[in-house]
């Protein structure tokens, strides 16, 4: 099944404005995350969470008023989704889920006229939660290292390094909208938790999947036409996949705008996160992870002139 066919887009002649447009949108992305951060789930900072939906909208002020009068004033508390739901937070260390019942306990007394209902109820000691966020620094890592090592060795070093670039990226731009957004639309729920680690491991595998088969492509190209120069052949072999990519990132993407808006408010930070990176990542298997090798080919042709000039 072919949605474009016999199609000649000079892919690469544009790849010096997509990588200004990139680096820009990085840009903005790290200067967020240094000035503004992120917020980091339950599973990562240790303490309790718990999400009550009440039968109707209760006030925040009202709220932190019954926390305080239970020791609970340091809580965080924000809108979860509906208007009626709220999250509340809080690092404070007890035996068992003594936090999580002083918690609901402080709404029966000071809301007796109102019911709710636990949506969430999560405890993590400290401890985990340092572990759990070393454990997900780690998990990124290592597959980046991995992927650098498969591709490497399946085409060539340079075309490892393209893929990894293009997935640092792809991470890069996805964790600079979510702390750019995190607050704006708390709907979204755009907090560091496993779920968005999972995501952008997802993110990972995705993005490499349709670099691999443009590099693929390329690799059979470059045996059928020799002559052919590597931009134009990459030019080529991106024409040539544009359909299948099209046709599989199209098909994730509407699976994924599907759970966004219907997969409920535990699904929606995860669902968010990836799709924001299944765009980046289609985008970047073209514009950085092809370009880089593309522009390595050129500078590496550039100083073998060099070098022949100044013998």
């Amino acid at each position: 099944m072919h949605f474009f066919k016999k199609t000649n887009i000079d892919f690469m002649g544009k790849r010096n404005a997509m990588y200004f447009m990139s680096t820009t949108i990085i840009v903005f992305g790290l200067v967020s995350l240094f000035l503004k951060g992120i917020d980091y789930g339950i599973d990562f900072r240790g303490g309790t969470e718990i999400v009550l939906a009440f039968q109707h909208k209760i006030e925040i002020s009202g709220i932190r008023g019954a926390l305080e009068k239970v020791g609970l004033n340091q809580s965080e508390i924000k809108s979860y989704g509906a208007e009626q739901n709220v999250l509340i937070r809080t690092t404070q260390q007890e035996e068992g889920l003594a936090i999580g019942d002083k918690i609901k306990q402080a709404m029966q007394q000071s809301f007796p006229d109102t019911k709710f209902e636990v949506l969430k109820e999560d405890k993590i000691g400290p401890k985990i939660g340092k572990e759990l966020r070393q454990d997900a620094l780690y998990a990124v890592i290592a597959s980046l290292v991995a992927i650098l090592a498969y591709v490497a060795i399946r085409f060539k070093f340079i075309y490892g390094v393209g893929a990894v670039a293009a997935l640092f990226h792809d991470v890069l731009i996805t964790l600079g909208i979510l702390s750019i957004l995190d607050g704006v639309f708390p709907a979204l729920n755009l907090e560091i938790n496993q779920e968005i680690i999972a995501a952008l491991l997802t993110l990972v595998g995705l993005s490499v999947n349709d670099t691999v088969v443009i590099f693929d492509r390329m690799r059979e190209n470059q045996k059928i036409y020799r002559s052919l120069a590597l931009g134009d052949m990459m030019n080529k072999s991106l024409n040539e996949t544009l359909s299948r990519t099209i046709i599989t990132s199209g098909t994730i993407f509407i699976v994924l705008v599907t759970l966004l808006l219907l997969g409920g408010e535990v699904n929606r930070g995860f669902a968010f996160a990836l799709t924001i990176g299944i765009v980046t990542g289609t985008y970047s298997s073209i514009y950085i992870a092809s370009a880089i090798v593309l522009d390595w080919d050129a500078r590496k042709k550039e100083k073998a002139a060099q070098a022949v000039a100044s013998k």
